[in-house]
């Protein structure tokens, strides 16, 4: 059985890989010519070079596929051009979609996020029901996976045999850019977390995500979504793991939201002028507002998820990017 996966080189994708070798499967990726593919380096894999607006090149890529597995993004809090990014995750789920169902593969998995779902607003945990709309979405990442969630779910509705898994936080080895909790972790280590902000986060292993993916495609139900998480932590409560893990002291001061609010407003607009990234993302701030609670129930007891402590998986993240020389 040969696997097509798109976003291979990035974070949750490369872990996908690895654990489809893992079952001894035959893995084809798509990748950009100018990727970074220090993700892939060493593992038994079939490049194939392409874009995800390609449509011709999708198709081929996909001859003699099985399955897919659509795990490419463009991850970003902050954007210049937020039509880039609708490009990328609006209009590439659709082309890589559209070529997926005119090759009549098996199954895919495609990777949404917990971002699109919506947060009960009640203290309780969200799950893959809770009412949401658009205008719940917060800055240009939310609002475009949210409307390619909807794109993958027109091509369920034509036939395509597509199961959506939403992550919550992965962390682990590999994050490579890093990814935003990936690139807070890294503060840590380089001491440059003073404060923090009231918020809260679901936690899971970036492996265990993975295996999840290949657990929504071997026993999923076409049209359902399963979030794929752990633990719901509070800020705070990751800080202290780090500090166990590290030995570095956590940050005791936490920030009222407003001042660090009007900060963020400010910083964007420098940003906005010089094209340099803001060092305080506004789509990030607003975000924390709210605690990024989420129940990964459904996924645990029809999947099989398996969910180890997450300060385990925070060490394997800690010692990566030391490894790697992040921090």
């Amino acid at each position: 059985m040969k696997t097509f996966v798109t976003g291979a080189t990035g974070f949750i994708g490369a872990s996908i890989v690895r654990e489809l070798l893992r079952d001894g499967r035959e893995v084809r990726v798509l990748v950009r010519p100018s990727s970074n593919l220090s993700n892939l380096k060493g593992l038994d894999v079939e490049i194939w070079k392409g874009d995800l607006l390609e449509a011709h090149g999708l198709r081929n890529g996909l001859k003699g596929c099985d399955v897919l597995y659509h795990a490419a993004a463009d991850y970003r809090l902050w954007t210049r051009n937020p039509a880039e990014m609708y490009r990328t995750n609006v209009g590439g789920t659709n082309a890589v979609l559209s070529a997926a169902l005119e090759s009549g593969v098996s199954r895919v998995v495609y990777t949404s996020s917990v971002g699109t779902l919506g947060k009960p607003g009640d203290g309780t945990s969200g799950n893959e029901n809770t009412k949401v709309s658009l205008a719940d979405m917060v800055g240009p990442y939310k609002k475009s996976k949210f409307l390619a969630e909807r794109e993958a779910e027109k091509f369920i509705a034509k036939g395509l045999p597509l199961v959506i898994v939403n992550p919550s936080t992965p962390v682990g080895p590999w994050d490579i850019k890093p990814t935003p909790t990936g690139k807070i972790i890294v503060d840590y280590l380089k001491r440059k977390m003073p404060a923090y902000l009231d918020t809260g986060l679901n936690l899971i292993a970036v492996e265990e995500c993975a295996r999840g993916h290949i657990l929504a495609e071997q026993k999923g139900c076409v049209g359902q979504k399963y979030i794929l998480g752990n633990t719901n932590l509070s800020l705070c409560d990751i800080f202290r793991m780090l500090q166990e893990i590290t030995g570095i002291p956590a940050p005791k001061v936490r920030l009222p939201y407003t001042p660090v609010l009007v900060a963020a407003w400010l910083n964007e607009g420098f940003s906005r002028m010089t094209g340099r990234e803001p060092l305080i993302p506004l789509a990030g701030v607003r975000m924390a507002r709210h605690h990024m609670y989420f129940d990964s129930g459904m996924a645990v007891s029809e999947l099989g998820l398996t969910q180890a402590p997450v300060i385990e998986a925070l060490e394997r993240a800690v010692r990566w990017f030391r490894t790697n020389q992040y921090a």
